[in-house]
């Protein structure tokens, strides 16, 4: 029989301090970075958001930013780049100034169908260094636009806070692939297979179900979909999967009291040492002793 598991304590907010609520499908928003940072002291400590991704741009000062597993050093000028759905907290240097844009999930998925790489651009949480001169003025003069359109109602309000969004967010993928030469490109229909993938992925993990379910979701053979992850990702379909688990197994170890064998239970797995040899097989380490061991400060992107 297992045993009855504990609530996860792992905060979930609208913005950092707000209880959930119903995200608009435009939802956008833009503040400066210490309107919550300063009352709390600059600790923000560890939550996430269902629905919603963000952007910081730190214009002076740093500090450290831990998302899910590890923990990013940033200094000024440069962006912090937060998906959706990480567990993330920050800990500034006193008196660190930026602004902080947050955007609905949707509302990134619908100008993703314009430009594919804007959702790869929040693939996974990161630093951007901006020593580009240029590239700084045009985040810091693109983000006081939005702030700016955001509060006026002026003729042509909707269409000018959409053309500072998407001129941001052409700077921030440029950004991010001059980090990142291998940044994901728009490969047609494998990549919209891998993301309703990754999409199913997110549904059902939980679960621990087998391949053949993801394969029955998505409609699609087993070749065409291990061809199109592979093409993609360089992993088979179960490899990305498993991946997701674990990274969920991760979060709640490092952020919840949840016991060892609570957390396989969360994941669908009915015997803890089966989940405790899944966890070791892959990370090399046990989920206690990954649990007690410090975290590696993984590098900046420049």
């Amino acid at each position: 029989m297992r045993a009855q598991l504990q609530t996860p304590l792992i905060p979930t907010f609208f913005l950092y301090g707000e209880p959930p609520r119903r995200v608009d499908d435009r939802f956008l928003h833009v503040e400066p970075l210490d309107d919550r940072s300063r009352p709390a002291n600059w600790n923000i400590r560890a939550h996430s958001h269902a629905n919603l991704h963000h952007v910081f741009y730190i214009d002076s000062g740093g500090g450290e930013m831990r998302a899910d597993s590890g923990t990013h050093r940033f200094a000024a000028p440069c962006l912090l780049l937060v998906p959706a759905g990480t567990v993330h907290g920050f800990a500034y240097l006193q008196e660190t100034t930026g602004q902080v844009l947050t955007v609905s999930d949707s509302y990134l998925q619908e100008l993703a169908q314009r430009e594919a790489g804007f959702a790869g651009v929040f693939a996974a949480p990161g630093v951007l260094s901006l020593a580009d001169d240029a590239a700084q003025r045009d985040v810091a003069d693109n983000l006081a636009r939005v702030a700016r359109e955001l509060v006026w109602h002026e003729t042509g309000h909707a269409a000018a806070i959409e053309a500072s969004l998407l001129h941001l967010l052409v700077t921030l993928l440029r950004q991010s692939q001059r980090a990142d030469a291998d940044a994901r490109v728009d490969r047609g229909p494998q990549a919209e297979l891998v993301a309703r993938f990754r999409a199913a992925i997110e549904e059902r993990f939980r679960r621990n179900p087998p391949l053949q379910d993801y394969i029955d979701a998505l409609g699609v053979t087993e070749s065409r979909l291990r061809a199109a992850c592979n093409q993609l990702t360089g992993q088979a379909p179960m490899q990305l999967a498993q991946e997701r688990a674990l990274l969920e197994a991760k979060r709640l170890l490092l952020y919840t009291n949840m016991t060892v064998a609570e957390v396989g239970y969360a994941l669908g797995f009915n015997d803890p040492a089966y989940f405790s040899r899944f966890f070791a097989q892959r990370l090399g380490q046990s989920p206690r002793a990954f649990r007690t061991s410090p975290r590696d400060a993984p590098k900046n992107k420049r």
